[in-house]
């Protein structure tokens, strides 16, 4: 008899490829597509706005990059710039960004396009920053650039967005020196903790660290051999967060110190 040929049934390549498929469709949505022609200056600055408008940011980049090389000097070049960085800040490659901005208001500080510049810098600062636990030098960075912005526009469209990052940033360097007053409270050190506590109150009165310094202040004059006016801080703190975690840590650190005092008087 003899052999026939015999057809294999679509093994696991066919999901493979339809996978395949699906990541190639993802990948020319998120800037994979095709530089168009372009045929003058005018067009390579309108079709570079449009891609950034449809999202299709590496093209945008590719445009608006080429307009500037093209048009130094030109009218519109400053626009160019401001784009060619926001859609640097939009892929999250933030030196890029931080570059473009820093540019634009260097050369172009009368630019209609500064004020936005402005705002874009800090937020390409932000972006290079890091939380609490690292160090903060971008963070005082994006928010000195935030505070720079919102001084120099007034009533501008993102004042409101630039308030809340400030608030952001507030948070963030707060939360790092409770910890900092925190540690030296564990280290038993109370007169660098102080210090740090008293600048978490005196610089950043409207963040969530606020409880955390006052309770760390009662802790450390305790540990300063202030053991009266800890207590009574200790007992007011318990009332004012009753409920919440400073409350119920400044409840446990006051019977702490009871106890104490107890002991000595028998």
């Amino acid at each position: 008899m003899t052999d026939r040929p015999t057809t294999r049934p679509p093994g696991p390549r066919w999901p493979l490829l339809a996978a395949l498929a699906v990541l190639a469709a993802l990948l020319a949505g998120c800037g994979a597509s095709t530089i168009p022609a372009v045929h003058s200056e005018p067009e390579r600055l309108s079709l570079g706005r449009r891609a950034l408008a449809n999202q299709e940011y590496n093209v945008a980049i590719e445009l608006l990059r080429s307009y500037v090389a093209n048009n130094a000097g030109g009218a519109d070049v400053d626009l160019a710039i401001e784009m060619l960085g926001e859609a640097h800040l939009r892929i999250k490659e933030w030196a890029e960004a931080q570059s473009q901005f820093e540019r634009l208001l260097r050369d172009y500080p009368e630019s209609d396009s500064a004020a936005s510049g402005s705002f874009h810098l800090a937020e390409a600062l932000w972006g290079q920053s890091r939380g609490p636990d690292y160090d903060q030098e971008f963070t005082r960075r994006a928010l000195e650039q935030y505070q720079t912005y919102l001084g120099a526009y007034p009533g501008h469209r993102l004042n409101g967005a630039a308030e809340m990052s400030v608030q952001r940033a507030f948070e963030r360097l707060s939360a790092k020196m409770a910890d900092a007053g925190e540690l030296y409270v564990k280290l038993q050190r109370p007169v660098p903790a102080r210090a740090y506590f008293h600048r978490v109150l005196e610089e950043y009165p409207t963040t969530a660290a606020v409880p955390r310094a006052e309770l760390g202040l009662a802790l450390a004059d305790a540990l300063a051999g202030e053991r009266d006016a800890a207590m009574g801080t200790l007992r007011e703190l318990a009332v004012r967060y009753a409920g919440q975690p400073v409350g119920r840590r400044a409840g446990k650190e006051l019977a702490r110190l009871e106890r104490q005092a107890r002991k000595q008087k028998k």
